[in-house]
């Protein structure tokens, strides 16, 4: 089925993820930017800076040259200003890409990449979390939706832009990096250590699972690439070939991608009388984008979102919501602006916020997020963060990582009395309980490697979906 495209080629994007492009884009051809160039050419004609102000720009750069204390590049001078240019703009998702960061970015939107797998965004001056790739080294390690990162490697991050951030944290296959993380809600700094690894962009996984004697297909999407929409579509029409009776779609921890993807995914579900999204210029011009569906799907559809939805996720989500369908889970990220990359003509690109994107009816999320009909919070395990085992943890100790390890210890089943932190008899025995299942010396003692089995396992049981709270209220609500 054809589709109208949205634009050209737009960055809609929660923020550049660490080895690949989060967000929503769209793929662009040589003669695009071949086009974006030449109306980049006629507006620097238009918007030539005055005599006098060029005057000052140019007095500045003298100055620097001449009298800085050490030897300054041109080059460094000119990406600085333009830089800072886009700094006062005080927008997180405009911004410069030299030539090595648009290589590496080019780089993200392949089929796989090398870094750790995660989504990050500038979030009140600060490089935020998304959202974590499924089964990437950050997921591993347990970073989270909302983590900040404050430093790489022992280096301070404060006062990076988003890219000059991305560019630290990424690296080669088999490189260690050591993040240091402020987590909302937890006093002390979170030391988070990961082995960079390849991360392949496999965003579709499927299941057709029998509840109450109906078959449900739950599709779940992780990121939105070139091949997501077709893969959607070989699972989709499979099931509906089994008779599937309902569906869910699981966009938590979806953090974007590509524009084109999420497009053609919401052709199969968004009739041609409303629109699926809508575009807003600063004049408040609004277009609307339709599919050719006639007809809605004759089975109930829910989705499931999460902090960590983001962009092409929310505009998924917030379609189906107008559109009557359940949304289950918590508010998502709340992005809803809408960036073109225009190429400078030298390999570097300065990447700008053109427009807003509205819902069907009109509704603008940023910064709100797509909210629940049906609002789950997981347990409050799903939620812990890495153990900081410094000196080995005992009875009558007291402290935030204990009070860390009582909510992992009731997450995987052991039972104790207390869960505020102080190291009591029955968090020593359930310490005890998981290193005899574990096979290892029963100190009852929680030393580096008992914190590392307990997160492990922890981890395991999270990526189990066994006490997954809100896919479990999308199965029961589905068909009322």
């Amino acid at each position: 089925m054809k589709m109208r495209k949205v634009v050209a080629v737009f960055w809609i994007v929660a923020a550049l993820m660490i080895g690949f492009a989060g967000g929503i884009y769209l793929t662009s051809s040589q003669g695009h930017n071949q086009a974006v160039q030449e109306e980049n050419n006629d507006l620097q004609t238009k918007y030539q800076v005055s005599d006098d102000k060029m005057k000052k720009i140019n007095q500045a750069y003298a100055l620097i040259k001449k009298h800085f204390v050490e030897e300054v590049d041109d080059q460094e001078l000119i990406e600085g200003a333009i830089q800072g240019m886009l700094s006062s703009l005080e927008d997180p998702y405009s911004s410069y890409m030299d030539i090595e960061a648009m290589e590496q970015f080019n780089e993200q939107i392949e089929s796989s990449f090398e870094g750790i797998g995660a989504e990050v965004s500038l979030v009140n001056g600060k490089i935020t979390i998304v959202a974590p790739i499924k089964n990437s080294p950050a997921e591993k390690a347990g970073l989270r939706p909302n983590d900040q990162v404050l430093s790489v490697n022992g280096e301070s991050l404060e006062g990076y832009d988003l890219t000059e951030a991305v560019a630290k944290i990424r690296g080669k296959k088999g490189s260690e990096v050591v993040l240091e993380i402020m987590r909302p809600g937890v006093k002390d700094i979170i030391e988070v250590k990961m082995i960079r690894d390849t991360i392949p962009i496999e965003t579709v996984y499927a299941d057709l699972k029998e509840v109450d004697g109906k078959k449900t297909g739950v599709i779940e999407i992780t990121t939105f690439s070139e091949r997501t929409a077709e893969e959607f579509y070989e699972y989709l029409t499979k099931f509906e070939e089994q008779g599937m009776d309902g569906l869910i779609i699981d966009v938590r921890g979806n953090p974007g991608g590509l524009l084109e993807s999420v497009e053609d995914i919401l052709q199969f579900f968004v009739p041609k009388d409303m629109p699926y999204v809508q575009i807003e210029d600063r004049e408040g011009n609004r277009e609307t984008y339709h599919t050719d569906l006639t007809e809605k799907k004759p089975y109930p559809i829910q989705v499931l979102i999460d902090e960590g939805s983001a962009s092409a996720s929310e505009i998924l989500a917030v379609a189906l919501k107008e559109m009557g369908y359940d949304v289950v889970g918590t508010s998502s990220f709340g992005k809803g602006t809408v960036q073109q990359a225009v190429p400078l003509g030298d390999g570097s690109t300065v990447k700008l916020t053109f427009f807003k994107w509205l819902s069907p009816k009109g509704n603008w999320i940023h910064e709100k997020g797509v909210k629940p009909t049906i609002e789950v919070k997981q347990p409050d395990y799903y939620f812990t963060h890495p153990i900081q085992v410094e000196k080995t943890l005992t009875y009558n100790d007291a402290g935030e990582d204990i009070e860390n390890i009582q909510k992992m210890l009731k997450g995987l089943g052991y039972q104790l009395e207390r869960m505020d932190g102080y190291f009591d008899k029955t968090t020593e025995k359930a310490v005890k309980a998981f290193q005899k299942e574990q096979n290892i010396k029963q100190t009852g003692k929680v030393d580096q490697e008992t914190a590392g089995l307990i997160e492990t396992a922890l981890i395991e049981k999270i990526r189990s979906g066994e006490d997954d709270r809100q896919m479990e209220k999308a199965l029961q609500t589905l068909y009322k």
